[in-house]
């Protein structure tokens, strides 16, 4: 199986794109009881939490990115990424399996 990349949405609801940079770590957190997204993934980075979330529409996803939806099933509670790319339109993961 190939890289796969994901995309983190609604960063500047939290902290903004300035807090991470290419190599930061990132948790994935499931948040099945989100009431508007039962495939949302909460993305975290340690001592601030919450970042944004795993991007899940056609437009917040960049490029070949997966969606939430397609990345959702691939692990069980919590997953792992890895910052690769800081753009103007957004922040681009490599997830890591386990």
């Amino acid at each position: 199986m190939g890289k796969i990349y994901f995309t983190i949405a609604g960063m500047n609801y939290y902290y903004g794109t300035e807090i991470v940079e290419r190599g930061s770590k990132v948790t994935l957190v499931k948040e099945p009881d989100n009431k508007y997204d039962k495939e949302a993934i909460l993305v975290e980075i340690p001592g601030l939490g919450g970042i944004g979330h795993v991007a899940n529409s056609v437009n917040t996803v960049l490029g070949d990115c997966y969606s939430a939806g397609r990345l959702y099933d691939r692990f069980k509670k919590k997953g792992k990424g890895k910052v690769v790319a800081v753009t103007s339109k957004g922040v681009i993961c490599e997830f890591k399996k386990d």
